[in-house]
């Protein structure tokens, strides 16, 4: 790595890694690492070798710090681990494809220099790294359109952005060509060569006779070697690395190689990371900016309101709420689909967000990043556009005479608020899930018992006990007799012009006559139970370490 003219550069020197005794069980109580003791030397590159589900990763996520063991100790320069320098590169991208690689690697590190560092020092940090990647070249290329190689190292440099005591690869080389892979493996042997230990799992063999260590791991997650490359074969009896393999397949009883304590001198004071307000105003930032590169899922965005209006329009009479001549079928159905609606507006503009990024999520917790600031940068980014949809839902509604002349604001919070609970939602089952196939199907999972158990298709008094009790999880039950209570609908029914109004009325009983403020606390502590509930289970899913 090219040295930089910055005197915070001396503070970042390479730490020692040492681990003694570590141990982890997975559910079912499956052993994926046993009594493993290693020390790790600054400017050591270090390969961690094995069959597939011998435990490779695991070991490498405790020696970074990024989930600890289930017993044993991880010490970085004698503190205890996580090290707030460590760099953490897993097997996903750990970087948005949506903007070109500069910007992207601006914001990253934006997030991740401490909160005094001006915009100059960071445009000149991101020249910096890219320079020494070899991608000043594609500074301005999509990241979506680098190639595989590329775009590795695009998630390399997010990490060197901050000058990392520790660099952690969990397979760099998989899925590259040879060429790429060599090339790869030169510019962490560089990154080395300034002090920085570098540690990576491969199943490349050709990898490992470019590290000065391979740590290899036996089925269950026993260490049975670690030395140089050059030993190991003999060490096993094998004629090469490749052949290593075979053998640990039979799992004899191999014998662990020693593993040599070594010292360790005082750790630097650790960064500050910008604070709560700073992380949700850049993320905000990040968020827009991604979103307007993306040009097909703004369009979905901008549309999907439009195309429901226009179905409305085409499936709702004027007139329908006329005291003199009122059509009361036609009055409830027109507000319960006006509930359904700005609920499907917030559900999928939030059933998406957190799913699709939790590669990156995860990585940039472990650096620094406030799951509270993540949390609030996705709700502002997505209740504007979500207060304009349902402003124009009711306006064209109102203008086009398919709503009442009354109360227009007292409609219009009850929609945004709606929106608002049904994001938090969405926000809640994206943190839920793995992949965006999984939130898509759950999509009408989520929308049918908003359907069902609302009280508008079956007036909730005439439900089955059973039903009852589930409609008051239902948002959209509130949202719905609020805009009955403002819409007026009770003195619509009962004195109207129709003779269908009184029999109907008697039929929802007393499910408009509630205060429409009562409703409103509803669903606003809905709102606040589900953003609880996305939180917490974050941060289950994304650990500081």
């Amino acid at each position: 790595m090219a040295v930089v003219d910055d005197p915070r550069a001396a503070l970042r020197r390479g730490l020692s890694v040492e681990a003694r005794g570590l141990s982890q069980v997975v559910r079912g109580g499956r052993r994926t690492l046993e009594n493993v003791s290693l020390s790790v030397r600054p400017g050591e590159l270090v390969a961690i070798i094995g069959a597939s589900g011998a435990g490779k990763t695991t070991l490498l996520d405790a020696l970074s710090g990024m989930r600890p063991p289930a017993s044993g100790s991880v010490r970085h320069d004698g503190r205890p681990a996580p090290d707030d320098a460590v760099g953490y590169v897993p097997q996903d991208d750990i970087i948005h494809q949506q903007l070109p690689l500069a910007r992207t690697l601006r914001y990253a590190a934006r997030l991740r220099l401490p909160a005094a560092t001006t915009r100059e020092e960071v445009d000149r940090r991101v020249a910096e790294v890219l320079d020494v990647l070899g991608l000043a070249g594609r500074a301005g290329t999509r990241v979506g359109s680098l190639s595989g190689g590329e775009r590795k190292r695009a998630s390399i440099a997010v990490e060197l952005l901050a000058r990392p005591r520790a660099l952690f690869l969990d397979e760099p080389t998989s899925g590259l060509d040879p060429a790429a892979a060599t090339e790869l493996l030169s510019l962490l042997r560089r990154v080395a060569a300034d002090g920085v230990p570098v540690v990576l799992t491969t199943h490349n063999p050709a990898d490992v006779s470019r590290c000065d260590t391979v740590v290899v791991l036996a089925p269950g997650g026993r260490l049975v070697f670690s030395g140089t490359p050059s030993r190991a074969p003999a060490h096993f009896g094998a004629d090469d690395v490749p052949g290593i393999y075979g053998l640990l397949a039979a799992a004899p009883p191999f014998e662990a190689s020693p593993a040599t304590a070594r010292g360790f001198q005082d750790a630097p004071s650790p960064r500050r990371p910008p604070g709560v307000l700073r992380q949700t105003a850049l993320l905000t930032a990040r968020n827009l900016a991604i979103l307007r590169a993306n040009r097909l899922t703004l369009a979905i965005l901008g549309g999907s309101p439009l195309v429901i209006l226009a179905m409305f329009l085409m499936l709702f009479r004027a007139g329908a709420f006329d005291f003199r001549h009122p059509d009361p079928s036609t009055t409830v159905m027109i507000l319960f689909w006006i509930a359904f609606g700005v609920f499907f507006f917030g559900l999928t503009y939030g059933l998406l967000q957190i799913c699709a990024e939790l590669p990156i999520l995860r990585r940039e917790v472990f650096g620094g990043l406030g799951l509270g600031a993540y949390l609030a940068a996705k709700v502002a980014l997505l209740m504007p556009p979500l207060a304009l949809a349902d402003l124009l839902l009711l306006a064209v509604l109102r203008a086009l005479d398919r709503l009442p002349a009354r109360d227009f604001a007292g409609l219009y919070l009850t929609a945004f608020l709606a929106s608002a609970c049904a994001l938090a939602l969405g926000l809640l089952c994206s943190a839920s899930v793995s992949d965006v196939a999984q939130a898509t199907l759950l999509l009408p999972m989520l929308c049918f018992p908003q359907v069902l158990f609302v009280g508008a298709i079956l007036p909730v008094p005439v439900m089955a006990p059973v039903g009852r009790w589930i409609s008051y999880a239902m948002s959209n039950r509130w949202s719905f007799e609020a805009l009955g209570h403002d819409a007026g609908l009770p003195a619509l029914w009962r004195d109207g012009g129709s003779p269908l109004g009184p029999p109907l009325l008697a039929s929802y009983g007393s499910s408009f006559d509630r205060a429409t403020g009562v409703n409103w606390v509803i669903l606003a502590g809905m709102t606040v139970v589900l953003l609880g509930g996305a939180l917490l289970v974050l941060r289950r899913r994304c650990p500081r370490g």
